[in-house]
């Protein structure tokens, strides 16, 4: 299907009045078009050099024709602003020329950058389609610039577009950088006022402004963005599809990824190893795998041959669910296809397998991707140190974290969080506390699981002081505790006659804004040691 790349809106306003019933355009957020109609293109004249101006643009002209830069050097005292412009004006033919001129002007005499001769020069280099050249002046000149700088800058490009006879694409790399940026303010602000004055972006740019939403996980905007693309009749292409299906797969609307998925084929494209992968994934993460395998099947019928991502995405899938049994044929098909299972593959299975507490399966695995030559990372280690610590058995756990100085590798958090449970398991409630305090010392982060494994073991041992001090850790974070290990603490505490702590606790807590949903208060600071005591037992 072709798209128009650069077009004004005016050339599209015949189709659109024609039809009364044409829905309004509006833009992402609160901003809206005026009107339809165009506001004409403004146009900014600058003086022409007279007398020494003239003369110094002359001769200045002369030496970058001829590329002599030394002459070129005995010029810089005399260099202004109004004489920069005039002779980035003169050699606008020569892209290259220009841009040389001006990092050389920048180098020697950078107070005579101003907003225009930055204007000048991008017009210069967008009209050639030296997009990349471009982009890095926009983003430097962004990065050292006041807050105005945006709107001053569109305006004065603006204002310089007829005078340089320029093109469209100074808009569309404009809009482009924001997005590259993540800028999504600056970039909806050019895109609307792009459609002020009649130009509508390519679709490369406005693909990258989408990616740039959903890789920071706006979905919400992304979509709306790719309605503002279809009434402003900007055609989409097969990758501005294949991140709309991401998009809807993201927020949870399967039903309409499925939509526009069906409608490729109507729109004049064929779904992509990627479209399928994308729909694939969506319907892993929502549980759905009798579908994704549908999915795969429905992938090979068509002619569109599943890949090792189309394999991690359902090996990851059913992992997750527990299901090995079905992770491991797929992992067995990869492989009877010639298709090299990648460490991804690898330390999805070896994860798997250590949830369910099969740390034999995962040293196997481990054992084969060595041989494959593929070597492990942080991943593998973590994932391995997880299964054993499962099954309590920490001395080999120890072993492998000892082989991370072989590796180069360093414990992280999850590193930490799995020795710690394995402590637990073994009911070393004490050495898992040791063991959180060098977390802490090496920077690593506890989350909320880690602290309940740890004030769960502490109240097992019956050392409730030890899971206050756990729990007192956790608060110092803004973490707020389970409701219903705070019971057990609480209730812990009282039958050691220890009622003045738990309303110092209950106060803390609530001081923080911590206190967890479904914690009944009143009732565990009323409550008799022998009611405390009954109640504790049915729980158990």
């Amino acid at each position: 299907m072709n798209y128009l790349p650069f077009r004004r809106i005016s050339t599209l306003l015949d189709s659109a009045t024609k039809n009364p019933n044409s829905t309004p355009f509006t833009i992402p957020g609160n901003l809206k078009i005026r009107n339809w109609n165009p506001i004409p293109l403004p146009h900014r004249t600058i003086p022409e050099p007279k007398g020494q101006d003239l003369d110094y643009v002359n001769v200045a002209y002369s030496y970058l024709v001829h590329s002599d830069w030394t002459k070129l050097d005995k010029l810089v005292s005399g260099l202004t602003p109004f004489r920069v412009k005039h002779v980035l004006l003169k050699v606008q033919k020569d892209h290259v020329v220009s841009l040389e001129f001006f990092k050389w002007v920048e180098l020697r005499k950078p107070n005579s950058h101003t907003l225009e001769m930055h204007s000048i020069v991008l017009h210069i280099l967008t009209k050639n389609r030296k997009f990349k050249s471009a982009e890095s002046i926009l983003k430097k000149i962004h990065e050292s610039s006041s807050i105005e700088f945006p709107s001053k800058l569109f305006e004065t490009i603006l204002y310089s577009y007829r005078l340089c006879d320029s093109s469209p694409f100074v808009f569309d790399c404009l809009f482009k950088t924001y997005a590259h940026m993540k800028k999504f303010r600056n970039a909806t602000d050019t895109f609307c006022r792009m459609k002020d004055y009649g130009f509508l972006p390519t679709v490369e740019s406005c693909n990258a402004y989408m990616s740039s939403l959903i890789n920071l996980n706006r979905t919400d905007i992304a979509l709306r963005f790719y309605k503002e693309m279809q009434r402003s009749r900007i055609s989409p292409n097969v990758y501005t599809l294949n991140m709309v299906i991401d998009a809807l797969c993201k927020s949870g609307k399967l039903e309409k990824a499925f939509e526009v998925f069906r409608e490729m084929e109507n729109m004049g494209f064929n779904p992509t190893v990627v479209s399928y992968n994308t729909l694939i994934a969506g319907n892993c993460n929502q549980g759905l795998l009798s579908t994704a395998m549908k999915l795969k099947n429905l992938m090979e019928k068509n002619g569109c041959h599943p890949n090792d991502v189309t394999y991690n995405i359902l090996i990851h899938g059913f992992c997750r669910d527990g299901k090995l049994i079905e992770a491991n044929k797929l992992f067995t098909e990869m492989k009877n296809m010639n298709m090299a299972p990648n460490i991804i593959t690898y330390n999805t299975l070896i994860n798997g397998y250590s949830q369910v507490g099969n740390s034999e399966m995962g040293r196997r695995l481990h054992e084969e991707m060595s041989r494959n030559g593929i070597k492990a990372d942080i991943l593998t280690y973590n994932a391995l140190i997880l299964g054993l610590c499962k099954e309590g058995r920490t001395k080999k756990a120890a072993y492998l974290v000892k082989e991370f100085d072989k590796e180069n590798l360093i414990p992280n958090s999850s590193t930490f969080s799995a020795l710690i449970m394995g402590q637990c398991v073994r009911k070393k409630s004490e050495r898992a506390f040791q063991l959180y305090k060098s977390m802490i010392k090496t920077g690593c982060h506890p989350n909320e699981h880690t602290f309940k494994f740890l004030m769960s073991t502490f109240c097992k041992n019956e050392d409730f002081d030890g899971a206050v001090q756990v729990l007192r850790e956790m608060l110092k974070r803004s973490i707020a505790p389970d409701s219903g290990i705070l019971s057990e603490i609480c209730c812990g505490l009282r039958l050691c006659g220890q009622a003045e702590l738990v309303l110092q606790l209950c106060k803390e807590i609530e001081a923080r804004h911590l206190m967890p949903e479904g914690f009944e208060k009143a009732k565990i600071i009323s409550c008799k040691p022998g009611i405390e005591s009954k109640s504790n037992e049915d729980d158990l």
